[in-house]
């Protein structure tokens, strides 16, 4: 049976999902490059070659997460159509490789990080088609490793999104953005993250040393540098 799930929670996993919580660590700077500069054009290239060696779970995963990147890189431009079609694209490759691998707690992270990327541009539809993948997903990651930094990230922006009244608000958020930060120190997604939480508390000077140390971790990346540019100093 299908579990159910709410339109508030759905519209958390989307949001989660499609500002920076696709990004990951891997040791393919030619990806991570375009991801940081939001070079369409370049992660358009990555794709079309990605999608000539996609034979194994490893190159397969490349790909996905390639579509995953781009789908991110379109929301960074506010661009949600794009968005949703980078993600729509990439699903069937993703799914495939958590079917050849269901042990690897990333790659179920992915399929439910790209579930979460299609719904911002159709909230309602896209809620009921993607949101159990998305929750579900990403679930399945955490319980398969406890300490996947990035999992964390992905609940604390899940709080930030949340009412107070309904168990989110600043606090819980900064304390799963922390512990993201403790299990991983260079994880640039949490700071910018933990920057964008305290900039709705009005702590900006706090928010802005967050966003600074994000961009000394990785200082092309330009999203981070916006979130820099648009919070006051004081």
């Amino acid at each position: 049976m299908t579990r159910p799930i709410s339109f508030r929670l759905l519209w958390v996993l989307a949001a989660a999902s499609s500002y920076g919580l696709a990004a990951v660590a891997i040791p393919d700077p030619a990806l991570v490059k375009a991801r940081n500069l939001q070079n369409l054009q370049a992660l358009d290239g990555i794709i079309a070659q990605a999608k000539q060696s996609a034979n194994t779970a490893t190159s397969e995963y490349k790909l996905a997460l390639a579509y995953s990147y781009a789908a991110e890189v379109a929301m960074e431009l506010r661009d949600k159509k794009k968005a949703q079609s980078y993600a729509v694209t990439g699903l069937d490759t993703a799914k495939k490789v958590v079917a050849e691998n269901g042990s690897n707690a990333e790659y179920h992270r992915l399929l439910g990080a790209m579930c979460g990327q299609v719904i911002p541009a159709n909230p309602l539809l896209g809620a009921l088609s993607y949101g159990n993948c998305a929750r579900d997903e990403i679930e399945k990651a955490i319980s398969l490793d406890p300490k996947n930094a990035l999992a964390y990230v992905s609940r604390g922006v899940g709080s930030y999104y949340l009412p107070a009244q309904m168990g989110g608000g600043v606090d819980p958020a900064l304390k799963d953005l922390d512990k993201a930060i403790a299990l991983d120190p260079k994880l640039a997604d949490a700071y910018v993250w933990k920057g964008v939480v305290l900039h709705k508390a009005n702590r900006n000077a706090e928010a802005r040393q967050a966003f600074t140390e994000a961009l000394k971790l990785e200082p092309d990346r330009l999203w981070a540098k916006q979130q820099l540019d648009k919070t006051p100093a004081q």
